[in-house]
């Protein structure tokens, strides 16, 4: 039985930079990483973003093994015992620690039909296999009108591949921008040679010689060689269900990112926790949380007092726009939007009962930590205090 003070179930980001808040205040205590992939942990956003464009695969590497740290890679923990502070793999290997962090992510939501031929897009794998597909084939299919999907879709309308996007929402990012944003997206990718079938939700997915064959409920067949999807992600709650820790929506956390078990810890993905700004429990899949959070989370492990009160914000390249984001984008609540450029560079705000509760920054940058300080403010605001208020 292997045995360390530090142990740390997942392979991300979040893990990595665990491994880093650990070494910030405990540099000589014995650290370990337990990943289900195969390659040390990286950076994920180059998987939709940088590596399209150039890149070198080489720089997305985080460099964790660096850090003094046991890397057991192509593992899966499949017992974990807080009790007896014992984790099993999937190889029977069986490891001791005094402190645990869950870092294990989400796995991708998956259609709820028969998918064969979908490949749902997350890992490093799945860009090796993508790159690969795009070297022998022209006609691809992206499924999934959200960060993922947007954002593949426009990486391989780069590589002058033929793209057909196919979401059951008005336009791309319809969950998150106003509606008259979302539509202009749409155009927007039309424009750069996109094909976009916004309220389509696909219903099925057969084959037909070497063509996939998408069908949707407005009767309307997708055709292509390559099928992708990008849906969300469901957080991997299950080893801590069965070991008895506290799960909704995710693994709660307290500001310190103690699970219900004083000795294990969670960050990352998988991670619920508290957020005094916004008033209540968050669950957040972006790299800025993953990076903060983890680090946090690993301070906590060697015994720094943290209180985790972080507004993570997030970020978006699609084409030649850009946006980064913090709080609720939610268009159910009451939009203020503040346009240098109509859908072109301005800043959305996002009130609920008086206060703001998301700020979006479109094409305007250098701006996030004001739009955080806003969104903890208690307000009331109305649209004549905001206009300006970001830009000036």
């Amino acid at each position: 039985m292997k045995q360390y003070k530090y142990l740390i179930i997942g392979g991300g980001m979040t893990a990595d930079a665990a491994v880093r808040g650990i070494r910030h205040v405990d540099r000589d205590g014995s650290v370990a990483i337990l990943s289900e992939e195969e390659d040390a942990p990286y950076a994920r956003p180059p998987l939709t973003k940088g590596l399209w464009k150039g890149k070198e695969i080489e720089t997305i590497w985080r460099g964790t093994e660096e850090l003094d740290t046991d890397l057991h890679l192509g593992c899966k923990v499949v017992k974990l015992d807080p009790n007896q502070y014992r984790v099993v793999d999937d190889q029977n290997g069986e490891y001791e620690f005094k402190k645990l962090l869950i870092a294990t992510g989400g796995q991708p939501r998956r259609l709820p039909f028969e998918d064969e031929g979908i490949l749902y897009y997350r890992y490093l794998k799945d860009f090796k296999t993508l790159q690969e597909y795009t070297e022998k084939y022209d006609k691809f299919s992206v499924i999934g009108g959200g960060f993922i999907g947007s954002e593949i879709a426009a990486a391989l309308a780069m590589k002058d591949k033929k793209v057909t996007i196919v979401f059951p929402e008005v336009g791309i990012g319809g969950l998150q921008f106003p509606q008259d944003l979302a539509k202009d997206l749409n155009d927007y990718y039309r424009q750069n040679c996109v094909r976009v079938l916004d309220k389509h939700k696909v219903t099925g997915i057969r084959k037909e010689g070497d063509r996939w064959i998408l069908e949707t409920d407005q009767d309307r067949d997708v055709t292509a060689e390559v099928v992708l999807a990008g849906i969300g992600i469901r957080p991997n709650t299950e080893l801590a269900e069965d070991a008895g820790l506290e799960v909704d929506d995710g693994i709660i956390v307290d500001p310190s990112l103690r699970t219900s078990h004083q000795d294990v810890f969670a960050a990352g993905d998988v991670a619920r926790f508290y957020n005094p700004g916004l008033g209540k429990d968050l669950r957040v899949e972006h790299e800025d949380n993953a990076l903060a959070m983890g680090e946090m989370a690993g301070r906590s492990m060697a015994g720094e007092d943290v209180e985790y009160d972080y507004l993570p914000y997030f970020y978006s390249d699609l084409f030649d726009r850009g946006y980064e984001a913090v709080g609720e984008l939610n268009p159910d609540y009451e939009i203020v939007s503040d346009w240098h450029e109509p859908t072109q560079k301005g800043v959305v705000y996002y009130l609920h009962e008086g206060r703001v509760r998301g700020v979006l920054l479109w094409n305007v940058w250098g701006k996030v930590d004001e739009a955080r300080n806003l969104i903890y403010q208690p307000g009331p605001f109305h649209e004549k205090d905001l206009k300006g208020y970001l830009e000036g």
